[in-house]
């Protein structure tokens, strides 16, 4: 039989660790606050959210548009919430990379469909991806908020953005765990605030 002693200190390292991480987090709960009362202010003058990301990010991105456009939670009933994943469509993005190289892929849609007075969330473990930096500086040229999702220090997305929530690691799947967190924290609490549930 297969000792497992190892992989079980494991597991309640990594889980001590991601706790850890997330108390941190919470020491500056003013920041979450700063980013729900841009997105409320979006959302409330007509606005949008957009999100764009590279791999686990863009599943991420992809999960909290979805969360507005359909629903965060069962038990309230709201109204669908405008929210675009600029990861969202293959063609769009292929064509994209192909045409303008990749660099290009959140960018030139975001050009198109970004409107002065939206949000978008850049959303990045490292802070330099490439993508997402030249998204947020055409979102900063459109007069369009820009908020970080990050990891690490903020690499070079840090100078192009209004708002930056850090989680202050430098492991992938640790500062991923925080992101979604983040993201489902200021996408709970807008509910909240845009269908006057009170907890």
């Amino acid at each position: 039989m297969r000792n497992n002693r190892g992989e079980a200190s494991r597991i309640v390292l990594l889980l001590n660790r991601a706790a850890a991480l997330k108390r941190e987090l919470a020491d500056d709960p003013d920041s979450i606050i700063a980013v729900v009362d841009i997105c409320e202010a979006a959302i409330r003058s007509g606005g949008k959210l957009l999100f764009c990301g590279n791999g686990g990010s863009a599943a991420d991105s992809q999960h909290l548009a979805t969360e507005l456009l359909i629903r965060l939670r069962g038990s309230i009933a709201r109204n669908s919430w405008p929210a675009i994943a600029l990861t969202l469509d293959p063609a769009t993005l292929t064509a994209a990379g192909n045409d303008f190289g990749f660099d290009e892929v959140f960018a030139r849609p975001l050009s198109g469909l970004g409107r002065p007075g939206d949000v978008l969330f850049g959303i990045s473990t490292s802070g330099r991806s490439k993508s997402v930096l030249r998204a947020l500086e055409v979102a900063r040229g459109m007069a369009i908020t820009t908020v970080g999702l990050l990891g690490g220090d903020g690499g070079a997305a840090l100078a192009l953005c209004d708002y930056a929530l850090i989680v202050p690691d430098t492991e992938t799947a640790r500062i991923q765990e925080c992101h979604i967190t983040l993201g489902h924290i200021i996408l709970e609490l807008l509910e909240d605030r845009l269908t006057g549930h009170r907890q």
